[in-house]
């Protein structure tokens, strides 16, 4: 049966996660700053939809991408080197999440609830949520948001209005935390999008100790501000 979640000391250990639906850990609690940051420094995570109660997942295996194996193809390349754009960092947070909330073609609906927007928001004001944003001509044309905890960044999604901006984004946010000696970004489920960056899976064991060696590491100062010469 299914844990059913009261308190934060209630979440069990990742080890108990069901292999199907793969990863699938417990349900109930709270979307909380305290219950979030808990949460994902245990390895786990909300993932559900507007039907459902809360529920918390933790995968065997777990997509990562480390930040010095990162991939980036020559057409992306090109691309970013033509600097039209600009990359700004949580300077509209609200906004990409409701751009990634936006249903993708093929899909009815999205897992980005007005409550989990609340949420990260608040995350967001505590210094804990990222969003990384590409601007061309003004406006917003895509990005990606995430949670950093240490020295470890959990990529939560992304979004693009603009060809290739949301993977501009990407690529500027994963060199930046390379300069920064993070030691993983977490990607949660296995994507042939991210694995052509250079993701790939590893075991949920190894997984958690990167945690334990990343997540209490001392965090980046605030507010978060990225280098100009990211790019070659």
């Amino acid at each position: 049966m299914l844990p059913w979640l009261k308190t934060i000391e209630d979440f069990p250990p990742v080890i108990r996660a069901l292999n199907d639906p793969s990863g699938l850990l417990a349900a109930g609690g709270s979307l909380s700053a305290e219950w979030l940051i808990a949460a994902y420094s245990r390895g786990i995570f909300p993932w559900f939809n507007a039907i459902q109660p809360i529920l918390w997942w933790s995968p065997d295996p777990r997509m990562v991408l480390f930040p010095h194996e990162l991939h980036v193809p020559h057409s992306l390349l090109r691309v970013i080197r033509k600097h039209h754009y600009e990359i700004r960092v949580d300077t509209a947070f609200s906004q990409v999440m409701e751009g990634c909330s936006q249903p993708r073609a093929g899909q009815d609906g999205t897992w980005i609830s007005p409550q989990m927007i609340a949420a990260y928001t608040e995350l967001h004001r505590l210094g804990v949520a990222h969003s990384i944003e590409t601007w061309i001509d003004g406006e917003l044309a895509g990005g990606l948001y995430g949670i950093a905890l240490g020295k470890v960044f959990y990529g939560e999604s992304m979004f693009t209005r603009v060809a290739d901006a949301s993977k501009i984004a990407f690529v500027h946010l994963v060199r930046q935390l390379q300069r920064w000696q993070f030691k993983v970004i977490d990607c949660q489920m296995n994507t042939a999008h991210l694995a052509r960056f250079g993701a790939r899976e590893i075991q949920r064991s190894e997984f958690m100790q990167l945690l334990a060696d990343g997540v209490y590491a001392p965090s980046v100062a605030l507010p978060w501000q990225f280098e100009d010469d990211l790019i070659e």
